[in-house]
C-alpha cells in the first residue's frame, strides 16, 4: 500500500464518520488472518501499517526460552540477542516476516475490510435515524410482497409492514404511498430491521397530532386510545385550556380534521370523548353514541354500572359488543350495561322520567 491509500482513508474519514485509525486497526487485523491462510502458518504474528506513508510490515511474534521446542513459537536467547541484545528470558521478540509478494493480499484485504466497514458504518447511521423515529409515523412507498410482509421503501432502508398488521379495509398495490406506524427498530447482521403497522392505536394517536395544531403544541392532551383498526375506534381529549374545546379542535371546522383522518383509515369510525376525572362522567362519555342515565362506580372491583334508556341498549353495547369493549378498553375500567327495566328488575331502581346524564363526545363515521 501507499501514501494514496492513507489519503484515501482520511477522506473516507472525513465523508463517512469513520475514524482512520479504526480502519487501519480493522485492516491489521484482518491481514494477520489472511498471511496465516495465505502462506499456512499457526506462528503469532503481528501487521504493522505506518500511519505516515502506507509501507506493511508482517513480524512473527516468539517466546524467548532457553530451549526451543517449538520454533514457530519460541525462539532461544542467543538467537533473540541477536535482534536486540535487551531481551531477556520470556519476553516476545519480533522478527520481521513480511513476504515479498504480500502487497497484494494487503491490497486485496483492505478493500475488503474498508468495503465491510463503510457498509456497516452506512447501517448505523440509518439504525440511529430511525431508531429515534420508533413510535412515529412514516410514509413510504410499497415496493414487494410476500406471503408476509409488504416492503415499504422509506428512503435509505426497507421496512417490513407485515400483512398481520394491515387493517381489514386496506388494500395496497406495488407503488402506492401508505402511512405506516414504526413499532420496532433493531440493529441485526443483516442491517436495521423496521416493523410497521397499520392497526396500532399508535397510529391513530399520531394522525390527530398531525392533523390538529392544538394536540401538537399541547394544549389539547389525547388521554387514551382504544382501536378495533379498520371499524372503530375510540380517543378520550382534555384541555389544559379551558376556554379551548378539545373535541372542536380534533373534529376541526366543518368536520375537516377528522375527516381527514378518517380518510386515511379507509373509512374507521372514530369516537372523540372527553375525558374527565369524575369515572361516572368518563364512562358515560366513553360510550357514546349511547346515551346513558346513570353510572354507579364500585371502587374495588374497578367496574362501573352503567344504566341506559331501554332503547339504548343495543347501541350501548354495539354490533358484538363492540361500542362497551372500546369504552372498556379507553377508560380502564369494567363495565356492565344495563337497560331501565333491566335495573328495575335487578337492582329495584326506579324508572327515570326520561332524564339522561350530560354527555360529551362526537361520532364520526
Amino acid at each position: 500500500m501507499s501514501m494514496e491509500f492513507i489519503e484515501a482513508l482520511s477522506e473516507i474519514e472525513r465523508d463517512k464518520g469513520i475514524a482512520k485509525d479504526v480502519l487501519i486497526e480493522a485492516i491489521e487485523a484482518a491481514l494477520i488472518s489472511s498471511y496465516k491462510r495465505n502462506f499456512n502458518t499457526a506462528q503469532n504474528v503481528r501487521v504493522d501499517i505506518n500511519r505516515n506513508t502506507g509501507l506493511i510490515k508482517v513480524y512473527a511474534r516468539k517466546t524467548v526460552v532457553e530451549e526451543v521446542l517449538d520454533p514457530r513459537l519460541e525462539i532461544a536467547l542467543d538467537a533473540a540477542r541477536s535482534i536486540n541484545p535487551h531481551y531477556q528470558l520470556e519476553d516476545i521478540a519480533e522478527i520481521e516476516v513480511t513476504p515479498r509478494d504480500f502487497g497484494r493480499i494487503a491490497a486485496q484485504t483492505a478493500k475488503q475490510v474498508v468495503t465491510q466497514r463503510i457498509r456497516e458504518a452506512e447501517r448505523g447511521l440509518i439504525y440511529h435515524a430511525f431508531v429515534d423515529k420508533e413510535q412515529d409515523i412514516v410514509t413510504g412507498i410499497i415496493q414487494r410482497m410476500d406471503l408476509r410482509n409488504l416492503y415499504v421503501d422509506l428512503g435509505k432502508v426497507e421496512a417490513a409492514l407485515p400483512l398481520a398488521e394491515l387493517m381489514p379495509t386496506d388494500k395496497f398495490k406495488q407503488g402506492d404511498r401508505v402511512k405506516s406506524y414504526i413499532t420496532k427498530v433493531e440493529n441485526t447482521s443483516k442491517g436495521p430491521q423496521i416493523i410497521l403497522s397499520r392497526t396500532h392505536p399508535g397510529l391513530l394517536k399520531r394522525l390527530f397530532e398531525l392533523e390538529v395544531p392544538e394536540i401538537f403544541d399541547g394544549t389539547v392532551e389525547i388521554r387514551s386510545v382504544a382501536r378495533e383498526a379498520g371499524f372503530r375506534s375510540k380517543i378520550a381529549v382534555y384541555s389544559r385550556n379551558p376556554e379551548v374545546d378539545p373535541i372542536g379542535s380534533c373534529v376541526g371546522q366543518k368536520g375537516v380534521r377528522v375527516q381527514t383522518i378518517v380518510t386515511e383509515l379507509k373509512g374507521e369510525k372514530i369516537d372523540i370523548v372527553r375525558w374527565s376525572e369524575a369515572v361516572e362522567e368518563y364512562v358515560a362519555n366513553a360510550l357514546s353514541p349511547s346515551k346513558v342515565l346513570e353510572v354507579i362506580v364500585f371502587e374495588a372491583e374497578k367496574m362501573a354500572r352503567v344504566i341506559v334508556p331501554d332503547y339504548q341498549l343495543s347501541l350501548a353495547i354495539g354490533i358484538k359488543g363492540q361500542n362497551a369493549r372500546l369504552a372498556a378498553k379507553l377508560t380502564g375500567w369494567k363495565i356492565d350495561i344495563k337497560s331501565e327495566t333491566q335495573a328495575e328488575q335487578e337492582y329495584g331502581r326506579p324508572k327515570s322520567a326520561g332524564d339522561t346524564m350530560h354527555q360529551d363526545s362526537v361520532s364520526i363515521d
